[in-house]
């Protein structure tokens, strides 16, 4: 009889752990955030994220008051969290950490005036407009102290951090040769993108370029993960304008060559693609892994073996959302590594490439990296 009970008491704390365990993390005190900005669609990511107990937005900066308004409307937050100006807006609200969905050019500006308070920072992608930009916002970072992220969608596919695994921790398909990104859709304004994001977006200054600045650095980004941080030995780039009427200050085509010691990355990025698309696929020496989207794959380790089909896990729970994964990083429950997605020095090379393809579409010219960001030190 003891013995049976025994058992019983043994199961029901088995039973209930998870249950305790779920209950401490909802316990954890919610990181407290303030968005800077609305213009950017992205910000939709967390205005409409379910309230799991870890994020609490303590303050909205926007000063478009009908954009707020709509915004309030539909998501149904007061619009006593509302103010005109980021600097109100952070003295009256005290957050721990501020999520910019502004322009990108105006990423410099959220930095400037967070990193001295000590407010960490996380921004869409790209980090920054210019190499410039870049340098100014990292010095601060490291001089005060405070994490420096940036986000992109990308970061959070199952089979981007599954190709990672097979190619650079299991090496099954031989030392990386060629990387092929194709990234895009129809246009910003063709799948509808609201007008205050198409406002900055297709503006060379506040973007940066048009869809070279969009949707190259997400390749850039990748590239610079998958190769550890190498260095680039040149970048080439030429952009198109398709669609003038439409896109009158910044290209809606481009294509980017990155070339490392023994690897060749092309991207290609446009506003034209027939559909929206973020797919790459990776080449090694003996073989290749295709990414289709963010849970299909095909890997093929050899000539002799068939192509195989794969679906990616989900990532874990703590690195599936690019919320959690900032407040995660901020409590030093996760620590990044150098080159990973979100961190700062993998995104700087990511500018870098961006600014160095934009002076290459210029000029018609490949840039030759050492000899121009000599130039720029």
């Amino acid at each position: 009889m003891f013995k049976k009970t025994l058992i019983l008491v043994i199961l029901l704390i088995v039973s209930v752990m998870p249950l305790m365990a779920q209950k401490d993390i909802v316990r954890q005190k919610p990181l407290r955030v303030a968005v800077v900005g609305l213009v950017h669609d992205h910000a939709h990511g967390i205005l409409g994220r379910e309230n799991r107990g870890d994020i609490e937005i303590v303050g909205i900066a926007e000063p478009n008051r009908a954009l707020a308004e709509r915004y309030s409307k539909r998501y149904g937050f007061s619009m006593n969290l509302v103010y005109a100006t980021m600097e109100e807006m952070i003295g009256k609200t005290k957050p721990e950490a501020v999520l910019a969905f502004n322009a990108i050019y105006d990423h410099l500006k959220v930095v400037e005036y967070c990193a001295p308070l000590g407010i960490h920072v996380m921004v869409e992608k790209p980090l920054a407009v210019s190499a410039e930009h870049a340098d100014k916002m990292l010095s601060l970072a490291k001089k005060h102290n405070i994490y420096l992220l940036t986000n992109y969608e990308t970061t959070w596919y199952g089979s981007n951090a599954k190709a990672y695994q097979l190619v650079q921790q299991e090496q099954r398909v031989g030392d990386i040769r060629k990387i092929v990104f194709h990234t895009g859709h129809k246009g910003p304004a063709e799948i509808g993108c609201s007008n205050e994001f198409l406002a900055w977006l297709t503006d060379p200054v506040l973007n940066g370029g048009g869809a070279l600045t969009d949707f190259g650095c997400y390749g850039a980004n990748l590239s610079t993960w998958l190769m550890k941080g190498e260095t680039p030995e040149t970048v080439t780039a030429v952009t198109q304008q398709i669609k003038p009427n439409l896109y009158p200050k910044v290209d809606d085509e481009a294509t980017i060559i990155i070339t490392y010691k023994k690897t060749q990355v092309i991207i290609e990025a446009s506003w034209n693609w027939p559909f929206g698309r973020k797919d790459m696929e990776l080449y090694g020496v003996t073989g290749y892994v295709f990414c289709k989207d963010g849970t299909n794959m095909l890997l093929k380790e050899n000539e002799k073996k068939d192509a195989e089909s794969i679906a990616a896990e989900r990532l874990p729970a703590d690195r599936n959302d690019p919320f959690i994964y900032f407040a995660n990083v901020i409590r030093g429950n996760i620590k990044m590594g150098t080159y990973d997605l979100s961190a700062p020095a993998n995104n700087e090379m990511v500018v870098k490439i961006l600014t160095a393809a934009r002076q290459s579409s210029k000029t018609g010219q490949s840039v030759v990296w050492k000899e121009y960001f000599k130039e720029k030190q």
